[in-house]
């Protein structure tokens, strides 16, 4: 079992009663009626901002508080056993590895200074730009085409299935510069709410982490000013491979902390609930699938914490990424059935909320990659053609 160091133990605690005591209220009714009205997770979300979560990671140049990537976890985890709205961790966690940690590897001065002081304390709400209906696992295979003019750029195409989008400012978006070099004339751009042609799509309707708002983006002719380019024309594909590694490792850190939270549930039930005049928990049945939810956890927070001290270290860890994706995610919606089938009838309803978070676990398996393409990230990595 991992221990964290003192100070970083210390963080993850305080974010863990921060959240009990500040995050998560009316989340059944939220849950069914989706992230429609504004209300209902930027309260929440500014919550969670204002208690340092988003700007955990920015330098202290930008008005962050410039911790390292251990710490920076270790807060997510906290956040995620304190508070059971796994839509909104999700976000969170979205927003660090998808948008300010690309802004900071590749941004001009110019553009870090304009953007991560808003990023980091949550006043700016950014979505990423990647996904497309035809080009859902093969992220380089982009429609949305960016022609280049005077002065900058024009974008044409559509997104889906992007977090935060229908309610974003800004929006980290990957198109098609040269489409006949493939993925080597792919670029990325900061488009922003205000620019005209661009037209954020309605909430989607979902299985699970319906508690923050997702949905589609479209560019009609919309200009974008040269200076908006990140990085430079053709560096597209590997921001999006250096994010991409991010967010694999490190998207789950709230889900780590929602196993912990759902293990403790389920122990105290266990404990509780009897049956036969014994409790439910003295049943090798149930004991064993405890016990199972404990090496899922355990064996979760080693690969977590492992990836954030190479992270720290500077190393790449592209198949240390994906294979920490595919086991949190998988074990999450393991842990989550056995969750349900512990607590029972009880936990198949929805006031309980213990189905919801198999409902959430459902789109861990999918985002980020699907558990095949980190599958056959592994075998190729293993071959030795990653």
């Amino acid at each position: 079992m991992i221990r964290l160091a003192p100070d970083t133990q210390a963080l993850r605690d305080a974010a863990q009663s921060f959240a009990q005591e500040s995050l998560g209220a009316d989340l059944v009714r939220r849950d069914r009626e989706g992230a429609v009205n504004p209300e209902d997770w930027k309260a929440d979300w500014d919550r969670a901002a204002g208690h340092g979560a988003l700007a955990a990671l920015v330098p202290k140049t930008y008005g962050g508080h410039g911790r390292d990537v251990t710490s920076t976890v270790a807060i997510l985890e906290g956040l995620g056993e304190g508070c059971p709205d796994n839509g909104l961790l999700l976000a969170l966690g979205t927003q660090i590895w998808t948008i300010i940690q690309p802004l900071m590897a590749f941004g001009s001065e110019a553009q870090k200074a304009r953007w991560l002081p808003g990023l980091g304390d949550g006043t700016l709400v950014a979505s990423d730009g990647v996904t497309e209906q035809a080009s859902g696992s093969d992220a380089h295979a982009l429609q949305t085409r960016a022609q280049k003019t005077d002065g900058g750029y024009v974008l044409n195409g559509e997104k889906a299935f992007c977090g935060l989008a229908p309610a974003c400012d800004l929006a980290l978006v990957f198109a098609s510069t040269e489409p006949e070099h493939g993925k080597w004339g792919l670029s990325a751009f900061v488009v922003e709410r205000s620019d005209a042609g661009f037209e954020p799509g309605p909430v989607d309707a979902r299985m699970g982490l319906r508690t923050v708002p997702s949905g589609g983006m479209t560019f009609r002719d919309c200009y974008i000013p040269e200076d908006r380019l990140l990085g430079d024309e053709g560096d597209g594909s590997a921001i999006f491979q250096n994010s991409a590694e991010w967010e694999r490792a490190f998207i789950f850190a709230g889900v780590v902390g929602a196993m912990a939270r759902q293990l403790s549930d389920c122990v105290a039930y266990a404990g509780e609930r009897r049956v036969f005049g014994a409790d439910i928990g003295s049943f090798q049945s149930v004991s064993n699938r405890l016990a199972d939810m404990r090496v899922r956890l355990e064996t979760s927070r080693l690969l977590l914490y492992r990836l954030a001290e190479m992270k720290d270290a500077g190393e790449p860890c592209v198949l240390e990424s994906a294979v920490a994706k595919l086991h949190i995610s998988e074990a999450f919606a393991a842990s989550s059935m056995d969750a349900i089938r512990t607590f029972g009838g009880k936990g198949y309803l929805s006031e309980a909320g213990i189905e919801r978070d198999l409902r959430d676990a459902v789109g861990g398996v999918i985002y980020g990659g699907t558990s095949d393409i980190q599958r056959q990230i592994i075998a190729s990595m293993m071959r030795g053609k990653g």
